[in-house]
């Protein structure tokens, strides 16, 4: 399960450097106003794992990108990786509940778009 997931990850990661790399991302530019996404944490419990994951999940699911529902499907991979990981560590973690629906983030992202520094 943990090779699993470390190959996963290293996906994620490459599909994400892909898209960044095609869409001419700037590695300098900065979008303000999307402070309800977490943070990069370095110790995280596997229950807020889970948590962050969903949210970046719902956020994805939200962007008009092929390449998004990709990396999408991948973090939901990730997710059932992280239960069987849980699971074989014989931790059981909560159900995730409904997470607030982000109903607001086309708005932010519309927002965003204008509030780019570089």
């Amino acid at each position: 399960v943990q090779d699993d997931t470390k190959t996963l990850i290293k996906t994620i990661v490459t599909r994400i450097n892909d898209i960044s790399h095609t869409q001419s991302v700037s590695a300098k530019q900065r979008v303000t106003g999307l402070d309800f996404i977490p943070g990069l944490h370095p110790i995280l419990s596997l229950s807020k794992m889970d948590q962050t994951l969903a949210v970046y999940q719902q956020i994805l699911t939200s962007l008009p990108s092929r390449n998004m529902v990709q990396i999408s499907n991948d973090l939901e991979n990730l997710r059932d990786l992280l239960h069987l990981l849980a699971s074989s560590k014989s931790c059981s973690l909560p159900q995730t509940s409904e997470l607030q629906k982000l109903e607001s983030l086309d708005g932010v992202l519309e927002a965003s778009l204008y509030s780019t520094e570089v």
